[in-house]
């Protein structure tokens, strides 16, 4: 099996990377291209045996399942290249969330999936959310199912659900570590205690956290309420946090989804153009 990935930007390294670490493929299966020539040369020199292609049609060429990992506004100038090149055997996964399956399979003539990474994947966790287009018979869900499994979780999720679901799985990191650091700078400011002690303490808090609620069989309000006490330190910090935080994670959602939407109406008008 050859894979390809089209642009190798930070998720699309991210992706190469634990896919070989992992031991889901070779280098020598795989084929890149992006329009920072560095950027491969970078990569090829961590990974011997990679293959650099020197356009976006030469990746498509030598590939059975293709990546596509690039910004939602570029996509009308990838599809325009490769459209005449794509093979109906072929499966391209868009990892780009804005860009539906139907604009894809509008456009293309190979079958479609697309999916949501996380940076988790680099330690070979999270989930990842995978989508189908109508093209993709059973054979090819079990392909990228197994290719996936080697680095994440992956869940088969409805694209109407997409940005919620991402809310947590790829954007979740980033907001957990800003409640985090927030939280490591106040502690740090009213006790005096070191960042990198009250910093490894609370990266081991979140390890710990994490595998309860995944493997510990606990929900995360079994786990509160294992905590908080009542009357006790845990449960009156909890009700000022709860005071403190109504509607932020409302506007947090809407936020998120307002720009989702965006991003939507800008590809359907430039990807309707598309023949």
């Amino acid at each position: 099996m050859k894979i390809g990935l089209i642009g190798t930007g930070s998720m699309g390294s991210l992706l190469l990377d634990a896919f070989i670490y992992f031991g889901a493929i070779q280098p020598q299966q795989l084929y890149i291209s992006n329009r920072s020539k560095e950027k491969l040369l970078l990569l090829s020199e961590r990974h011997e045996g990679l293959n650099i292609s020197q356009n976006n049609i030469e990746t498509v060429t030598h590939c059975d399942i293709l990546f596509v990992c690039v910004k939602p506004l570029q996509f009308t100038t990838i599809i325009e290249e490769i459209k005449d090149h794509v093979r109906s055997d072929q499966l391209l996964v868009s990892i780009t969330s804005p860009v539906q399956l139907h604009h894809l399979e509008n456009n293309l003539s190979c079958k479609i999936a697309k999916i949501i990474p996380s940076v988790t994947h680099k330690v070979g966790s999270g989930a990842s959310l995978v989508m189908y287009g109508s093209r993709i018979q059973e054979k090819e869900k079990q392909l990228l199912h197994d290719l996936l499994s080697f680095i994440s979780k992956p869940i088969e999720i409805k694209e109407t659900q997409a940005r919620i679901n991402s809310d947590f799985t790829s954007c979740g990191p980033a907001f957990m570590s800003f409640f985090l650091i927030k939280w490591i700078e106040a502690a740090v400011e009213m006790t005096g205690i070191s960042r990198e002690e009250i910093t490894c303490l609370a990266s081991e808090m979140m390890l710990g956290t994490g595998t309860l609620l995944t493997q510990g069989g606990l929900t995360p309000l079994q786990l509160q309420e294992l905590v908080a006490v009542p009357g006790g330190i845990t449960a009156q910090a909890l009700s000022q946090l709860n005071q403190s935080l109504d509607g932020v994670f409302h506007n947090l959602i809407t936020t998120t989804h307002n720009k989702y939407v965006e991003d939507v109406e800008k590809l359907n008008e430039l990807l309707g153009d598309i023949n």
